[in-house]
């Protein structure tokens, strides 16, 4: 072998071949060294946050896993005795309140024999959002698959049919309130939104245009507790003598209202960043308005605020729990109602722990799907 072979095998630059990174500079440990330790700056506040979030970490175990009383004895009368919660207090979590409580805090006041319909109706919503996720469902039955749900859900919450003793609405409260106020808000609240925010453009409808600016203008002028208050106490007094809308229905409609304004921005934000020469192509291609709107604009702007729609979404669900001020029992509001009872009126933190955890898993599920979707909407773009 001669010295010139030596040398290619002993350096692999001489053949073409590419050398092989440092061990360390790449994969999981390379983006470590290069995030977290790349400077000394870097490396101090790094070690500094990890000191802090095990700190936490181990003191939230010690509090509400090893300390933690799970379960309270009962008297015969069905009082909680929770004198070990007492002791335990400051050192350990109590959440034998949740394992006491949860039924009232999910389901409300809704009569317990019957409570296994409320359930469903959560498993329902559930199985509304995962069917209307998946994309191949995105057809015209989609329509018809949430008529009937929200249908079901009534049938269920109300009852009086197939043996289902009649519910009032007073009694109705937790977890079904909030999904079905978010549900049915945002679910009407998306096309009315879409309409104003074409109306707001067109140019040829002044007294339209003039109609939605007011509409929006007006209603993102004022927080959504007057919004409500306006609901419940003005409007029953401009209806007819006798003539009595239910309560739930009016801040379903109060929701709608709100939410559709701030959507109608969003969308209108949209329709606005879309190049003119997409509008255009369709003119070209002898489209009516409608079709225009419909296959070309609407589409392309819609993909466009998928961030800020969501956002838009995620604040709507959350501000469900306003609908306490005028009486309506939430999941929030429950929470607060469980705590009133004598025994338990301590144990504040557990429970709100409890509901700050519903609410994460679904806010974070809608920003999570966002995300997803945004990103196989922009690859299907790029092709």
């Amino acid at each position: 072998m001669s010295q010139t072979t030596v040398d290619a095998v002993a350096d692999p630059r001489m053949t073409g071949a590419r050398a092989r990174p440092p061990i360390g500079s790449t994969g999981p440990l390379g983006w470590v060294r290069a995030n977290l330790f790349g400077s000394w700056w870097s490396t101090a506040v790094t070690l500094l946050l990890g000191y802090v979030i095990l700190r936490v970490v181990v003191t939230f175990f010690l509090w509400g896993v090893v300390n933690a009383v799970w379960t309270v004895p009962y008297s015969p009368q069905g009082i909680a005795n929770t004198a070990a919660c007492q002791n335990a207090k400051g050192i350990g979590a109590c959440w034998a309140i949740i394992s006491d409580k949860y039924r009232l805090i999910l389901l409300g006041r809704y009569p317990y024999d019957q409570q296994w319909r409320p359930a469903i109706c959560v498993l329902l919503f559930i199985g509304l959002y995962g069917v209307s996720a998946m994309r191949r469902f995105w057809r015209k039955e989609l329509a018809l698959i949430w008529i009937g749900t929200l249908v079901l859900v009534g049938v269920l919450m109300w009852g009086g049919v197939l043996g289902m003793p009649m519910v009032a609405e007073d009694q109705w409260g937790g977890l079904p309130i909030t999904l079905m106020l978010a549900t049915l808000g945002l679910a009407c609240a998306f096309p009315l939104s879409v309409l104003v925010a074409l109306g707001r453009r067109s140019t040829n409808l002044p007294a339209i245009k003039m109609l939605c600016v007011l509409y929006v203008e007006l209603i993102r002028g004022v927080p959504l507790v007057a919004v409500l208050f306006m609901a419940n106490v003005m409007f029953p007094l401009f209806m007819p003598q006798g003539v009595n809308i239910d309560k739930l229905l009016r801040i379903q409609v109060a929701i709608i209202l709100f939410t559709g304004a701030y959507l109608a921005e969003v969308v209108r934000g949209g329709l606005q960043s879309l190049p003119k020469g997409q509008a255009e192509a369709a003119d070209a291609l002898g489209l009516s308005y409608w079709k225009k709107t419909a296959f070309v604009v609407l589409p392309q702007a819609l993909r466009l605020v998928i961030p800020p729609l969501v956002n838009t979404f995620i604040g709507s669900f959350k501000d469900t729990s306003l609908v306490l001020i005028i009486g309506l029992f939430d999941l929030l509001t429950m929470g607060k109602v469980a705590l009133s009872d004598a025994p338990w009126q301590s144990f504040s933190t557990e429970v709100y722990l409890m509901l700050a955890v519903i609410y994460f898993v679904f806010c974070f599920a809608m920003s999570k799907y966002s995300r997803g979707l945004e990103r196989e909407l922009a690859r299907a773009h790029r092709r």
